[in-house]
């Protein structure tokens, strides 16, 4: 077990450095000034610019600088808001973000795993076709469609809900709603799918030639084994609530970490970009950790296999 996570911590960590490297040569690649914009700069004034951020250093002592600084801890200063550093800037907007997404989460991991067994027990029927309809939906249609949607029906149509803006439990469910229906939609899928495949094997049968509920048999003995492919899809899972939120905290003016990273993008802020991108990349790479790790806890088979690739 400890050589499959210190090996698994070992890849992970290989990869967080190539999103590092990758991420900071291809910003610096990118045509253009982050100080010019549309505005007119003095000669004079750019170059102390370039030299109070950096910039007018080779770009591998830049890329040496900056892992010197990411090793601190130092995600370095924002061009574009002058005088507040990145770290600063998710300080504030990380709780945001991680309400909203944990929001999300909660409502679609249950919500598709109900749909998808409800659907895996009532197969070729009507309760199977409309979890499916439903999960088509949410698959097809993008987040920001569904959110200017549920804009239009709740805000302003029907009035129940505030339209945008963030503080209260109204202005929540919402973009709510909205960051988690793909998330529901593939778990409801994936669970039905598996679900099925686990109602078929033998000791399901045994258990129901007994004659228990059919519902009691697939929560009691067959949900812990159609989880499994669920759960591996957490880590990926994670990785569309935080990204997949960029665009629905800009519809809903949420203040959060995704509106920021727009603003970076279009204003070419190289150190917030990738600050966030850093900041985003080891979250990610966490989450898919505590996965793999949650995953050998409950697969034993992952963990002889580990042991078998070591003394092999």
């Amino acid at each position: 077990m400890a050589a499959y996570l210190l090996r698994k911590g070992g890849i992970l960590l290989i990869s967080l450095w190539c999103i590092i490297t990758g991420t900071f040569f291809l910003m610096h690649a990118i045509p253009g000034d982050p100080f010019i914009g549309d505005r007119v700069i003095p000669e004079e004034a750019l170059r102390a610019l370039h030299a109070y951020y950096g910039l007018d250093q080779p770009l591998w002592i830049q890329y040496i600088n900056y892992l010197k600084g990411l090793c601190s801890g130092n995600l370095g200063p924002s061009i574009v808001y002058q005088g507040r550093s990145v770290n600063q800037f998710i300080t504030e907007g990380f709780p945001v973000s991680l309400l909203l997404g944990f929001q999300a989460l909660c409502i679609a991991i249950p919500t598709g795993i109900f749909l998808g067994t409800w659907a895996a027990l009532k197969k070729n029927l009507w309760q199977d076709t409309f979890c499916m309809v439903v999960s088509t939906i949410g698959i097809s249609v993008p987040n920001f469609v569904l959110s200017c949607f549920l804009q239009f029906v709740f805000s302003v149509k029907l009035h129940i809900l505030p339209v945008a803006r963030w503080g209260s439990v109204e202005h929540m469910i919402l973009p709510m709603i909205a960051l988690a229906a793909l998330p529901t939609a593939f778990i409801a899928r994936l669970t039905r799918s598996n679900m099925i495949g686990v109602m078929q094997q033998d000791y399901i049968r045994s258990v129901r030639a007994k004659g228990l509920p059919l519902f009691r048999i697939a929560i009691r003995h067959g949900l812990r084994n159609a989880l499994l492919p669920v759960i591996g899809y957490l880590g990926p899972l994670v990785s569309h609530i935080l990204t997949g939120s960029f665009m629905v905290e800009k519809i809903f003016a949420i203040p959060g970490l995704g509106q920021w990273m727009i603003h970076s993008i279009n204003g070419r802020d190289y150190p917030m970009i990738l600050g966030l991108t850093v900041f985003f990349s080891t979250l990610l790479i966490l989450s898919t950790f505590a996965v793999d790790l949650l995953y050998a806890l409950l697969d034993p088979r992952i963990r002889l296999a580990g042991r078998s690739a070591v003394h092999g």
